[in-house]
């Protein structure tokens, strides 16, 4: 009777392994296709982001109203308000730096001539004539001015239509934040894996923003300070500059160094120049590469070179937004994507700053909580010995529902 069941018994299905390169291909194709989508719909997607991520940190105002027994639909209006003063701040200033230098170069007129000069004998001691600097510039023609003018008109055009969409975002996602906290229940209760995604990042763009906010402050007052030393026209300008660039990942240092190093080079001496870039590079190395990497680690959780890396994507994908939103996109695509996901926690290993969150053994907890010490793998003999045998009739215990974190 035994052989004949095992003749009468059906065959068990073979299970087809794809192989690994197929699977990387496969992935990396997908993930292609998903960027540039993203890139053909960049300007909703931007702003989109933008706007989240100002909500996101402004939020618990409206709930800190909201406890306080304020209306709810007037804390629903002071956030909208709230996230429109931040934004207005943030573009006000950059206009305002801008502004104050283009009024204050006409006052060292001499001092540009005086550099011109000293820059065409620069070049004729390596062999280029004061000549062949004026052929150069007489390339420039009225076809080429105009040029550049209609696209700095169409650079307006699209910061115009931006700032109207986010606008109109801003009010749209006000209104929504009344019906947030039940979205948030079901969402918890039915999909608890993405929801503590998204509570990952919420909490991690909290953290990051506020990070930057705060070191971007101390060395935008460091940098002021310097400047009035040395007695560098606009020291407040180039403080708000530094501190509006300090969002921006690895270049922004760059973008606020330059116009306060130039202004220090018309108005003093080259000597000045160079102490405003030592005393620049000096603050940026020490509060942004070894003081705040310590603090801002548990908020992005990525490594310096996938920082330095996802600005180049992001910007690439979403433009300047991109090159702003960089480490919270970065941040929201490894929370849903890698941190919740067993089988896709491996890639930690090369991405995290903390190689312990390629465990795929490490259990989900409350967003906040101390995470949990794992306990040691089975050994294979171990598993085999409480295994029940194959012809056990014993019916196995229903897998655990997953209960809302």
């Amino acid at each position: 009777m035994a052989h004949l069941r095992e003749l009468t018994a059906a065959p068990r299905p073979q299970r087809v392994l794809i192989p690994a390169v197929t699977t990387i291909v496969v992935t990396l194709t997908g993930g292609l296709i998903i960027l540039y989508g993203m890139h053909q719909y960049s300007d909703i997607i931007g702003p989109l982001m933008l706007t989240l991520n100002l909500f996101i940190a402004a939020y618990p105002i409206q709930t800190f109203l909201v406890r306080k027994g304020v209306p709810r639909i007037l804390a629903q209006v002071i956030l909208a308000v709230v996230v429109f003063a931040i934004l207005g701040a943030f573009f006000y200033s950059l206009a305002w730096s801008l502004t104050s230098l283009v009024q204050e170069l006409p006052r060292y007129q001499s001092q540009l001539w005086n550099l011109y000069h000293q820059s065409v004998a620069l070049l004729g001691q390596v062999g280029v004539s004061e000549q062949q600097v004026l052929d150069q510039l007489k390339a420039i023609t009225p076809a080429n001015l105009a040029g550049v003018a209609t696209s700095a008109l169409g650079s307006v055009t699209n910061v115009v239509t931006l700032l109207t969409v986010i606008i109109v975002m801003i009010f749209m996602m006000a209104f929504d934040t009344d019906t947030f906290g039940e979205r948030n229940d079901a969402l918890k209760r039915y999909q608890p894996r993405i929801w503590h995604s998204i509570a990952d990042f919420i909490v991690g763009v909290r953290r990051y923003w506020v990070v930057s906010s705060v070191f971007g402050l101390i060395v935008a007052v460091i940098d002021v300070v310097a400047l009035e030393l040395l007695n560098v026209p606009l020291a407040l300008v180039w403080g708000i500059l530094a501190f509006l660039t300090n969002y921006i990942p690895n270049v922004g240092f760059v973008i606020g160094l330059v116009p306060p190093t130039v202004m220090a080079l018309l108005a003093n001496d080259p000597l000045t120049a160079l102490l405003v870039v030592i005393i620049y590079s000096v603050a940026n190395f020490v509060i942004q590469s070894i003081i705040q990497p310590k603090f801002n680690g548990d908020a992005v959780g990525v490594t310096a070179l996938v920082s330095f890396l996802s600005l180049l994507l992001w910007s690439a994908v979403m433009g300047a937004l991109g090159a702003l939103l960089a480490l919270p996109m970065t941040l929201l695509a490894k929370a849903l994507l890698v941190d919740h996901d067993p089988q896709m926690r491996w890639l930690n290993a090369f991405i995290s700053n903390d190689p312990a969150m390629a465990d795929p053994r490490m259990p989900q907890v409350e967003v906040g909580a101390p995470t949990p010490v794992l306990p040691r793998p089975a050994t294979a003999s171990a598993i085999e010995s409480n295994a029940p045998p194959a012809n056990s009739q014993e019916p196995s215990a229903p897998p655990p529902t997953p209960d809302a974190p």
